[in-house]
């Protein structure tokens, strides 16, 4: 901090990077990834600059996640969440845990929410995640329903039914890191309540006052 302290007031910058639903961070040369959200923009490959970038990630007291560049702040556009988790498996232990696209380890799952699309996304003590969809069906193989539920009713019938009627649905997972030892829930959810539910503004802006009103 000390350090920090003694560079120039640096203005931070957006529309630079971005982070799509695949956890790889994309460069936008123009500078436009907010003027035109569905621009791809560049993968950024070098592992060297990766690791700088995955250590160098957090979010402002308004939701608004950036890549601490030195003494700027470079502003990240979220087309699903702050970070995209991954299912994993514990070295030293055996058990299942999800890792997120910087490399750390998620210590806490406090919920789930399913989204219209079929995305799932969980409320963790580093912040709001998009589960992989390559590891989603592993991750649901793992869960059981919560005794509040008929004996016969299976998961993938339970989550439909989520998403038809919208209520929740109790699960229990055994053997994941950072799950509950009780149940918790799933919940439906849509695409644009996330922002709201998870704490997080997927476009930043200047004035993150004014983003969150319109």
């Amino acid at each position: 901090m000390a350090a920090m302290a003694r560079w120039p007031n640096v203005p931070a910058v957006y529309g630079w990077l971005s982070l799509p639903e695949s956890g790889q961070w994309r460069l936008h040369p123009q500078g436009d990834a907010l003027q035109h959200p569905e621009s791809r923009g560049e993968a950024i490959t070098s592992p060297q600059i990766l690791a700088f970038m995955n250590r160098n990630y957090a979010a402002d007291a308004h939701g608004q996640w950036f890549f601490q560049n030195g003494p700027q702040r470079v502003y990240v556009r979220l087309d699903c969440a702050p970070y995209v988790v991954q299912l994993t498996t514990d070295v030293a232990t055996g058990s299942l845990k999800l890792r997120t696209h910087t490399g750390l380890d998620v210590g806490k799952v406090s919920a789930l929410y399913l989204d219209e699309n079929g995305r799932c996304y969980a409320a963790t003590d580093l912040g709001g995640a998009l589960i992989a969809g390559r590891d989603l069906p592993a991750l649901l193989d793992t869960f059981q329903l919560a005794d509040t539920f008929a004996p016969d009713t299976g998961l993938h019938e339970a989550l439909a039914e989520c998403l038809e009627s919208g209520a929740s649905v109790p699960l229990v997972a055994h053997g994941i890191q950072g799950f509950p030892d009780t149940s918790f829930t799933l919940s439906p959810c849509r695409h644009a309540d996330l922002e709201r539910l998870l704490t997080f503004l997927r476009h930043p802006r200047p004035d993150p006052e004014t983003a969150q009103a319109g």
